[in-house]
């Protein structure tokens, strides 16, 4: 079911062809202020200069839109209906909020710019939903949903993931249409979702239903981190991640170790044997079959340009962990990871003497396009156990997403690389896939798009924690960058 808002001006009509209201896309310019590239940028640079960009995303970070907390419905609704809704019908868009029929309390909002005879369009995207807001952890004097700049930092629940990066998008956009009178030269559509921190529940099947209304040529969006502060970074698709418990029963409870030790099989020693053989002790995937089939040069190329690590705060790299041959950014963008994330057996804040009879640990596995299919995961690493004569530790299989990635030589990661050496002057970093994972399979396979992602954010945001902050140099820089790419567009003609 679609929620349509008559009280908006263009929700429920037509999409515009091109010709928004004067008003709402600075048509008043005069022939004598022509427009050019470098005056656009100089307008998306001013916009967060003057605080006009600060006020847009302090309004949206008050709206408490955490999508795992069950009585934040409303916020979320509130946020799509009240906020973004009537901000991209300022911009001549047509939009609705859809219910979610796999999550009810995860609606989506799509909106459509359709200009007549347009060569392509341009699917945009973000999410509403934040993580909670870990209230009384940040330090003191911020709030988590009152946006706070101290020295160069905006801080607030959703300043970097995601409302700050969807904002800078919208408000570069408009900038380009308040310049060119309202024509853009191509058509643009938005889809926003707010289930993404909550693993984007429905996603792939509204993607689906909606296929026709989603139709584009590309999907240019904003999430994750650029691979350092100082590097604007382009990055192609996400490794995909899937969650597995293993587990060890061997009775239902303990047994005194002195009485039992040397006759009662451990659960604990069994299950890091099971361990022990999935990966070794310098981070190596001993499972064949969990194994890339090897790295594209393409992507070789793209990874021999990146460096890991860079910015102040970030760990120490551990030398010689991993695959070994590969440098750091080959291990973390074109190869894949098995790591133990907890391991419990018996009371580890109180053992006792006694012989565990059951033990369980998580692992999360992250991959990249070349290895096993999704579906395969589990019953390799059932198999893999098997020949190793632990057939009995239990694979359970907790869920996941995709591994996806558009080739670094496309023309549309092409488009946008240049773009921004432009705009900068320096060379953007070409990350084959995001390290980490997000629901770009609903994009890149679902909707079959080629998806290009460009990060307004950096590593040590501390999203998803206390302090969560966009800093504000690279936001002013991310709104030149972006409306740079907008007006690049106007002349891009699909290859």
């Amino acid at each position: 079911m679609s929620t349509a808002h008559p009280d908006h001006p263009t929700s429920g009509t037509e999409p515009t062809s091109g010709n928004p209201a004067p008003e709402a896309t600075g048509a008043e310019e005069t022939a004598s202020q022509t427009p050019s590239r470098a005056s656009v940028i100089a307008a998306a640079h001013a916009r967060a200069d003057c605080g006009e960009l600060f006020a847009e995303l302090s309004r949206r970070i008050s709206h408490r839109t955490v999508s795992t907390d069950p009585e934040a419905a409303s916020a979320t609704v509130d946020y799509l209906d009240g906020e973004l809704g009537p901000a991209l019908a300022r911009m001549g868009f047509r939009w609705q909020r859809h219910e979610n029929p796999e999550s009810p309390r995860h609606p989506f909002l799509i909106a459509e710019r359709i200009e007549a005879e347009a060569p392509f369009t341009v699917l945009m995207y973000g999410h509403a939903d934040v993580q909670p807001p870990q209230s009384g952890k940040w330090s003191p004097g911020l709030d988590p949903w009152t946006l706070t700049e101290r020295e160069d930092r905006w801080y607030g629940r959703g300043s970097a993931d995601n409302k700050g990066q969807h904002t800078i998008n919208l408000a570069a956009l408009e900038e380009v249409l308040r310049a060119t009178g309202g024509s853009l030269g191509y058509s643009v559509k938005v889809l926003i979702e707010s289930g993404e921190e909550a693993g984007s529940p429905g996603l792939d099947a509204f993607c689906a239903a909606h296929r026709e209304e989603l139709a584009a040529d590309v999907f240019i969006a904003s999430d994750g981190p650029r691979i350092s502060s100082s590097a604007p970074t382009v990055f192609l698709g996400s490794r995909g991640t899937t969650l597995l418990r293993l587990r060890v029963d061997e009775r239902e409870r303990s047994h005194h170790s002195g009485n039992w030790g040397g006759v009662l099989s451990n659960a604990g020693a069994i299950l890091a044997s099971a361990l022990a053989s999935l990966v070794d002790s310098r981070g190596r995937i001993l499972v064949e079959a969990l194994r890339p089939t090897g790295i594209d040069e393409p992507v070789r190329r793209a990874c021999a340009r990146l460096e890991v690590g860079t910015d102040p705060g970030d760990p120490a790299l551990t030398e010689s962990w991993g695959e070994p041959g590969l440098s750091p950014a080959e291990r973390l963008f074109a190869w894949n990871t098995l790591e133990i994330l907890d391991f419990l057996c018996g009371d580890p804040l109180s053992p006792v003497g006694a012989i565990p009879g059951a033990a369980h640990a998580d692992l999360q596995f992250r991959y990249v396009v070349g290895s096993a299919a999704p579906e395969a995961i589990v019953p390799a690493v059932r198999a893999h156990l098997a020949a190793h004569g632990l057939g009995h530790v239990a694979v359970e299989d907790r869920g996941g997403m995709a591994a996806t990635r558009l080739s670094p030589d496309s023309p549309w990661a092409r488009l946008a690389v240049d773009s921004i050496r432009r705009t900068t002057g320096a060379e953007a970093s070409l990350v084959p896939n995001l390290g980490g994972t997000i629901p770009n399979a609903a994009f890149s396979e679902v909707l079959g798009l080629p998806t290009v992602w460009i990060p307004h954010s950096h590593p040590g945001c501390a999203q998803h924690a206390p302090d969560e902050h966009m800093l504000a140099p690279l936001a002013r820089e991310a709104m030149g960058i972006m409306a740079g790419l907008y007006w690049d567009l106007r002349s891009h003609r699909p290859e």
